[in-house]
């Protein structure tokens, strides 16, 4: 058991405005973050785009696939989150260094488990009923974009531990010196500025490979050179095992990978009926998927605060500081996603517009598709935000497995079950898709939030 930690600075302080202040501190830098980290993936499409509707088409999918491989691998790093929040709430340093080295070992072991998964996808998309040409443009891509694996993962491990210390600033500086560089190689590998070759799709890959490695050494370095968080000697002795911590952390992330895994299966699945309607509704649907995956980045920022802030709380047998910690990030939430919805249903040409050479034949058709999309985008962000803070507001209590099949049900036997009907028996194409979507997440939301609700009430008796 080491000295009391001394980074919080509201320890026994349990005013709402002590929680709104701490929810908004660490809650700005979280949502930057992954904001910038969105935007990597966002400037890829938009460059991508404008070689034609093929190329967009096929990194709509090959990007879908890379994240499922990579969303499920950061449940584990998600795992060491709560754990590092529970530990340093009880003033343990030890625990903390244990979660977070055996976090590290596990997402790297994944990341060569699941290698074959992106380098075959080619068959892996014929067989699901695309397009040669589009499944042949996302194989490529997806064999140079696998290796990025490994340093992206790393680096959530890692980000895990600094969240927990309250520490979000690097976090954000990273992720926005990560965006800049993707964006500068991508723009010159992809067209061939600047004297590089003209890679188009697979030039997006490549620079996304060097910003993920990038990232992940300049966080490595400054944990290693700040003194607060090198006392934690992370990397002494790093191959020694802990099979104990590594267990708990499996045991804590495949439940949150699964459950991620849930609803970000259920968006490719969706994908995949788009391209079953179409080449032009598919990548329509990834405009309006695209600005709702950038939206869905606040809440799923603030869900990582819900979890360092209730994890904190709960270390110290706070139960107060758990409820006003929860209430406080769901109002917050609520905020944004209100304001987001109201800019998704004004301003839908304008925004799809930024995804498309309207130069070309095909790019107003598909806007066109798009513009009803993204108004449905827009009305489903309120129930994807609070579904997500209340993913974590659960976590920060250590419960991840009943959370999981909650969201199972939820996302599938409710939402893309909805989905199909809406879509094919109904006739309502691909608005029918997205209303199946509005319907998995209200369920979510409701199971989710209601789990927490009884949780704090029975742990506070």
């Amino acid at each position: 058991m080491s000295a009391p930690s001394t980074h919080l600075g509201n320890v026994g302080q349990n005013s709402w405005t002590s929680h709104v202040k701490g929810t908004v501190a660490l809650g700005v830098p979280l949502v930057g973050a992954q904001l910038a980290h969105m935007a990597i993936n966002t400037t890829d499409v938009i460059f991508v785009g404008w070689l034609g509707t093929t190329e967009l088409a096929s990194v709509v999918l090959a990007t879908q696939m890379f994240f499922i491989v990579f969303i499920f691998g950061t449940g584990f790093s998600a795992a060491v989150v709560p754990l590092v929040a529970y530990a340093l709430g009880q003033n343990d340093q030890v625990g903390v260094r244990r979660s977070v080295r055996m976090g590290l070992w596990i997402v790297l072991a994944y990341g060569v488990v699941t290698a074959p998964i992106l380098w075959f996808s080619g068959p892996i998309l014929l067989s699901l009923g695309q397009a040669p040409d589009v499944a042949a443009l996302a194989q490529g891509y997806l064999r140079i974009a696998q290796w990025a694996i490994f340093p992206a993962l790393g680096l959530m491990a890692i980000r895990s531990f600094v969240t927990g210390l309250e520490k979000g600033g690097i976090v954000l500086y990273v992720t926005i010196g990560m965006f800049l560089l993707n964006a500068i190689l991508a723009y010159a590998l992809i067209f061939g500025h600047f004297g590089a070759p003209a890679l188009g799709l697979n030039g997006a890959a490549v620079a996304a490979v060097v910003a993920n490695f990038m990232g992940f050494l300049v966080a490595v370095g400054y944990i290693q050179t700040q003194p607060r968080m090198r006392s934690f000697e992370m990397f002494v002795r790093f191959w020694r095992p802990d099979w104990g911590m590594l267990r708990e952390i499996l045991m804590l992330g495949l439940p949150i990978s699964f459950t991620i895994l849930a609803e970000t299966s259920l968006f490719a699945a969706a994908s995949l009926l788009m391209g079953m309607i179409g080449k032009e509704v598919l990548a329509a649907h990834g405009i309006a998927l695209q600005l709702a995956s950038i939206a869905f980045m606040i809440p799923l920022g603030l869900a990582q605060v819900a979890t360092v802030r209730v994890g904190l709380a709960y270390g110290r047998s706070d139960m107060m500081g758990v409820r006003r910690a929860a209430v406080s990030v769901l109002l917050v939430s609520l905020g944004f996603s209100i304001f987001g919805s109201t800019l998704f249903a004004i301003m839908p040409r304008e925004l799809g517009g930024l995804f498309l050479d309207t130069r070309q034949a095909e790019a107003q058709s598909v806007l066109d598709y798009a513009v009803a999309l993204i108004v449905i985008a827009g009305v489903f962000q309120l129930a994807d935000g609070l579904q997500a803070v209340a993913a974590g507001l659960l976590r920060g209590l250590k419960d991840t497995t009943v959370p999981m099949i909650l969201a199972l049900i939820a996302y599938w036997p409710i939402g893309f079950a909805c989905a199909w009907i809406f879509a094919f028996p109904l006739g309502y194409g691909g608005p029918g898709v997205w209303f199946g979507f509005v319907t998995g997440l209200v369920a979510a939301a409701a199971l989710l939030c209601g789990r927490f609700y009884l949780l704090v009430r029975r742990r506070s008796a």
